[in-house]
């Protein structure tokens, strides 16, 4: 698979975790494709940190509006009955416990949930943004990301980078496996049978606990 490829497998299987009627907060790149892929029947209210509740599909090329973005300034569409308002109330809901679920990208996930995905030291960034908040408030945290970078693994041991959260990561999809984070560890609860489970190991510092019930990953 190429980049594109192995992100829109991604996307396709973090779809299958919604369920009908989720207030959902996607964060930037990888997991705004998700809406693409939802299962048919299910029907699942976006939220965006910058101020809607409602949030439709990407829209067609060409019909951009330019006063309609997500936090991450990617173009969205809204749904009927969406809402807008100022990032103050957004945060409320976050803060609040009012969103099922987040799906966040990572530079580093570890066995104990912890989650850096805001900076590397050295290295600009425009600041944390949501994601601290999303961490905290979101019922359920799930990590939408490839499994390397640059072959290096992204799944560890224990996270190197500054922390956005701790113990927060509830699962972690990649284009090799789906993973469950408890408190005895990594779960590999899916596997992409393009791999072996030794493969997706040699790819992990972390080390994975593989589940009884393995199965194949349906993306």
């Amino acid at each position: 698979m190429d980049k594109n490829e192995i992100k829109a497998f991604i996307a396709r299987r973090a779809a299958k975790e919604m369920h009908d009627g989720d207030v959902v907060n996607l964060g930037i790149g990888l997991p705004t494709l998700i809406p693409d892929y939802l299962p048919a029947g299910v029907s699942v209210i976006l939220q965006s940190e910058n101020g809607m509740i409602g949030m439709g599909k990407s829209p067609e090329e060409g019909k951009e509006d330019p006063f309609m973005i997500n936090a991450g300034g990617g173009f969205i569409t809204a749904v009927p009955g969406a809402a807008t308002f100022d990032s103050a109330t957004s945060f409320g809901i976050i803060r609040g416990g009012h969103v099922a679920v987040s799906v966040l990208g990572a530079m580093q996930v570890d066995e104990h949930g912890d989650i850096a995905n805001w900076m590397i030291p050295g290295k600009l960034t425009p600041g944390m943004g949501g994601a601290m908040d999303l961490l905290v408030g979101a019922r359920k945290v799930i990590v939408a990301m490839e499994h390397t970078q640059k072959g290096n693994p992204k799944i560890l041991k224990k996270c190197n980078l500054p922390l956005t959260a701790k113990g927060r990561v509830n699962m972690i999809i990649t284009e090799m496996g789906v993973m469950e984070v408890t408190p005895e560890g990594i779960v590999l609860t899916e596997i992409n049978p393009e791999f072996t489970v030794e493969q997706v190991q040699a790819a992990t510092e972390a080390t994975l606990i593989v589940s009884k019930d393995l199965k194949p990953m349906n993306a």
